[in-house]
């Protein structure tokens, strides 16, 4: 064994090559002439010493062998250098040394000293990129050292070298770099100069992945640098994007105005309509018509009515399709009281779910049939008007057809039936904008109505029929109300109505009248009520994704009293952030989480006698509160409004979703958290916990969010089993998954003695098979690129409202729940030709890779599948051409596309 080992011991120290020894002879020979007196030895021996430093070659995992070898004389060529006089031998001594410098040579004392920059600022400053990207990248980091350490003074003497490196790094594929550079000495206005065709697409995009993680100033320098690029080299689709991204209105017209390609420019304008961002389009413009029909989205219902025809899904479905009952154990309850049993709770939830399964098609079996009326009268109160307003649904985005068979239920006798058909008018024109504003005529009358039920319908109707449009008009119609109204429902309606329409952009007038009302109101009674927190919502959506411009509101609202004051401001940061997975604001709310709340005596003695009271009831079964004496379940709620001091807790916990859910890793980081403070949290943390989880994967059923939601569904507490069940209609919003639906039927068994939980269990199920798996509630499109401030305000509503869910939701005004309605899309990739028409071409949908930073050309989807098209895209998935016979107008195959004939 012995025998075997030392030959090998012996080789070791023996690796040096007869090449090696002659280079260290070499090389010793060189520096002795350097540091030697004759003169006339200097230079050439230097010209050699950098020749076979450039010339060496080795391993990218070893260091350089000349170098290696010279590291030993480092300090004697740093004293030569300094006898030397000034002139061409000590500029390239001076090069020698800074290269030396870059690696062993000198040690840790070098790096401090930061002699690499300092040698290289005394030397010839000529050619640096012939020494290589390591090189490069250790002057980059001293660079910036220097520069933090004395801005000033070392910007007259490195902006020079900061050019020679960037324009070595533009031309070597290292543009990553030259922008970090730049970006970390703050000289990013130098980068257009070294911007060029081949490597544009590759910096833009690295620069707009950076803008997440930087403050405002310099995000929306990095945005407006990255949109000049994009108009410069004719990308006006991109630069469309970054412009929405910034909330440029007078770039996005800027952009329209330059752009002069037909197909681009109806590609433009269907990513518009899409956000909902409106357009000033000059009215000389060519085909300014077709552009002007695109971005009032009146094509979606037709366009929709197509796929659908194409998947072969026209045939209506009814609430029984979607619940699959008879795949249901009977429960005992039934057989006694029989099969048929009618309940105004379960007859409101079938009516939720009959919109939202058929919603966009036209024609359901409850309402559209003969004797339709009959259905609606089946339903009490408020459930009459909530099936009536299913209508709205039905004929989603179909502003020419849908007002008729809506129209003539304006005509009854009861309140409730037409303050539902006036919320239905304002669903169906959802998105959709016409000239003859249907909605203000209809709707404008009943406004200041002396019944208050019309008066919601109506105010409700408008708020959705106007949502996103900023309509000054619309305001001023609804604005009143909010300071004259002696009822806190309507005056939480017409905040909320008011913040739809205003939704993104900061109107002064809005946020002014909602917080003089909630500061009129502070330390009264009302206060407590649950409606407040709509007003809340109102002000808050005003100031949708505005980020620092909410500190104004904000202090205002110091003067008020506990926890509504807490509640409020983490409400408007929420929503100033929504969508920016920015790491600040979601630590903050997540303080907000873990803080104690301390009760008032007064409160702490009332919570113990409670619990004392409910220990005594232990032990009897006690009748449900929301059944009357047959055993017929009621919609009154069960419990009386009380102060949480935890809602802004509760809030806070909602606010890390909306505020993480602009990127995959704060999306994992949420479901990690919250499965934590589910277990430990406070009574109105827990509430929040399944809705802020539904939450950050909306349309998205991963199976870790699915399992958990499932068991706080089974929860004891009613209201966190009543939000679970509403979070796992959410995850799985429109995907007909087979695996959730089956969980919720034995869910459905599960609670079939409990109605409140049964009831969002069936409006789960509704959810799911929404739109028949055709539509889908996720806030970004256009590759996940857009934010949609309206979905994302379509969702909040009743997530809010749901916090405590007794008093609203499942209490007097189940109608909130069509604000989700405001957050419907299809989730297609629908192909057009030149002029608009579907044109079925193969492509290639996977799922979407991340290609930041990425060498070469990578792929950009992974797990392949070949379809034709209209296809149905689920949450994370990207689209390519198959066929080279046709190109995209725009980035992305995500949402219409407008595709050209590429000319052979």
């Amino acid at each position: 064994m012995s025998a075997i080992v030392a030959p090998r011991k012996e080789a070791k120290k023996d690796e040096e090559t007869e090449e090696d020894k002659e280079l260290q002879v070499e090389l010793k020979l060189l520096v002795n002439k350097i540091t030697g007196n004759d003169q006339s030895l200097i230079q050439p021996a230097l010209d050699m010493m950098k020749y076979l430093v450039r010339t060496s070659t080795t391993s990218m995992t070893s260091v350089p062998k000349p170098l290696k070898y010279l590291a030993i004389y480092y300090d004697d060529l740093k004293s030569t250098h300094q006898k030397m006089g000034n002139g061409q031998m000590k500029k390239s001594l001076a090069d020698v040394i800074s290269l030396l410098a870059m690696g062993t040579a000198g040690g840790e004392a070098a790096k401090k000293n930061r002699d690499c920059l300092i040698y290289c600022l005394q030397g010839t400053m000529s050619e640096i990129g012939d020494w290589g990207h390591e090189y490069i990248r250790q002057l980059e980091k001293e660079i910036v050292l220097q520069w933090s350490f004395n801005c000033e003074k070392a910007a007259d003497t490195l902006v020079a070298l900061i050019h020679d490196i960037v324009a070595f790094n533009c031309t070597h594929h290292a543009e990553i770099q030259a922008c970090d550079l730049l970006m970390e000495v703050d000289l990013l206005h130098l980068l257009p100069a070294y911007v060029s065709k081949t490597n544009y697409q590759r910096m833009c995009l690295y620069l707009l992945s950076c803008s997440k993680y930087v403050d405002d100033v310099e995000r929306a320098k990095i945005m407006r640098l990255v949109g000049e690029q994009y108009l410069r080299f004719g990308e006006h689709t991109r630069a469309m994007i970054t412009a929405i991204q910034m909330n440029d209105s007078e770039m996005v017209d800027r952009i329209f105005s330059v752009c002069t390609d037909r197909v681009t420019l109806y590609q433009l304008a269907f990513i518009c309509a899409r956000h909902n961002f409106p357009v000033k389009l000059d009215q000389d413009m060519e085909h300014s018509e077709k552009i002007e029909n695109i971005l009032s989205n009146s094509h979606l219902s037709t366009y929709f009515l197509t796929l659908a025809r194409e998947l072969d899904i026209m045939e209506p479905k009814s609430p029984q399709d979607v619940y699959k009952s008879w795949l249901e154990p009977i429960p005992p309850r039934l057989i006694i009281l029989g099969e048929n049993l009618d309940s105004a709770r379960q007859n409101l939830a079938s009516s939720l779910v009959n919109g939202f399964v058929n919603a966009g098609f036209g024609s359901d079996k409850l309402l559209t049939v003969d004797g339709g009326n009959k259905w609606i009268y089946r339903n009490k109160e408020h459930g009459m008007l909530s099936a009536t307003a299913a209508l709205g649904l039905l004929h989603l985005w179909d502003v020419d057809g849908g007002l008729t068979p809506i129209d003539k239920y304006l005509y009854s006798a009861d309140d409730y039936i037409k303050s539902g058909a006036l919320l239905a008018l304002g669903i169906v024109n959802c998105r959709v904008r016409n000239e003859c504003d249907p909605a203000l005529a209809l709707l404008g009358d009943y406004v200041a109505a002396e019944s208050e039920v019309l008066q919601v319908g109506a105010i409700l109707g408008l708020g959705l029929a106007y949502a996103g449009t900023h309509r000054q008009d619309v305001i001023e119609l609804l604005l009143p109300l909010v300071p004259s109204a002696k009822s806190l429902e309507v005056v939480g309606v017409a905040s909320l109505s008011c913040g739809l329409v205003s939704v993104g952009e900061p109107n002064n007038q809005v946020s002014a009248t909602v917080l003089d009302r909630i500061i009129e109101l502070n330390g009264t009674e009302a206060l407590r009520s649950p409606h407040l927190r709509l007003v809340a919502l109102g002000l808050s959506l005003c100031y949708f994704g505005v980020r620092d411009a909410v500190d104004v509101p904000t202090e205002a609202t110091n003067i008020l009293e506990e926890p509504f004051k807490t509640f409020i401001q983490t409400m408007l940061l929420m929503c100033a952030y929504a969508g920016t997975g920015d790491v600040l604001i979601i630590q903050e709310l997540l303080h907000i989480v873990g803080e104690k709340v301390d009760l008032p005596k007064k409160e702490k003695k009332d919570k113990k006698e409670k619990r004392e009271r409910k220990d005594k009831k232990d032990g009897k079964e006690q009748p449900a509160d929301n059944q009357d004496k047959d055993g017929v379940t009621s919609i009154k709620a069960p419990k009386k409004t009380e102060w949480d001091h935890s809602m802004g807790q509760a809030m806070a916990t909602l606010g890390v979703a909306v505020v993480s859910m602009g990127e995959d890793i704060g999306v994992e980081m949420v479901h990690r958290i919250f499965g934590d403070i589910v277990r430990y949290g406070d009574p109105s943390v827990r509430k929040a916990c399944p809705l802020a989880l539904a939450l950050s994967s909306v349309s998205r059923p991963h199976p870790a969010a699915v399992d958990l939601l499932t068991k706080l569904a089974h929860d004891h507490d009613e209201e966190v089993a009543v939000n679970a069940a509403f979070g796992l209609g959410l995850i799985g919003a429109g995907t007909n998954n087979a695996r959730l639906a089956a969980g919720l039927r034995q869910l459905a068994v599960y609670h079939a003695r409990n109605p409140a939980q049964l009831f969002m269990v069936r409006f789960a199920q509704g959810l799911v098979h929404m739109g028949k798996g055709t539509l889908t509630f996720e806030a970004s499109h256009t590759d996940r690129m857009l934010v949609d401030p309206l979905t994302m305000a379509g969702l909040l509503a009743p997530l809010v409202c749901l916090l405590d869910p007794y008093p609203l939701i499942l209490g007097q005004s189940p109608y909130l729940l069509y604000l989700l309605s405001a957050a419907l899309q299809p989730r297609w990739l629908l192909t057009l030709d030149a002029d608009l028409n579907p044109l079925p071409v193969g492509v290639r949908v996977g799922q979407a890779v991340d290609v930041v930073g990425k060498a070469g050309t990578p792929k950009t989807i992974a797990g392949v599948r070949t379809h034709t098209t209209p296809v149905l895209l689920a949450g994370g998935e990207r689209a390519e051409l198959v066929s080279d016979r046709f190109e995209a107008a725009g980035m992305t195959l995500d949402g219409i596309c407008v595709l050209r004939q590429v000319e052979e």
